[in-house]
């Protein structure tokens, strides 16, 4: 099985609702750092958060923690939620864990798709 788990796999929310993923791991406590992506359709990927259960969440450019509240206060799990979701949020959201700062270490965990759907 997989060393680095995202659950769930598909989440299909309503609009103004919350989208949490959890990650979770098997790699031992040395991979304490976690980076949560976001990849809109026809985007490359961005880094949205950085986090290790030591520190406050680190987050790049746009993002923000209200948007994107992350919690990690153990080495093998960490969650991740887009709040009041839009349709622009719709996209891939990964998970990766990582023992140092270098890339090479980097596990990235099975994507979540997220989905916001109007009420019809």
């Amino acid at each position: 099985g997989s060393e680095v788990t995202q659950i769930p796999t598909i989440l299909w929310k309503l609009k103004d609702s919350d989208a949490q993923m959890n990650c979770s791991h098997t790699k031992g406590s040395s991979y304490f750092q976690m980076y949560w992506y976001r990849q809109l359709p026809g985007e490359g990927m961005k880094q949205v958060v950085f986090i290790t259960p030591s520190s406050q969440p680190d987050y790049s450019g746009e993002f923000s923690k209200d948007k994107y509240p992350t919690v990690k206060a153990v080495a093998e799990s960490g969650s991740f939620t887009v709040k009041k979701l839009e349709t622009g949020d719709s996209g891939m959201y990964f998970c990766a864990v990582s023992q140092h700062s270098d890339t090479d270490n980097k596990y990235r965990c099975t994507k979540t798709p997220v989905f916001q759907q109007d009420v019809t």
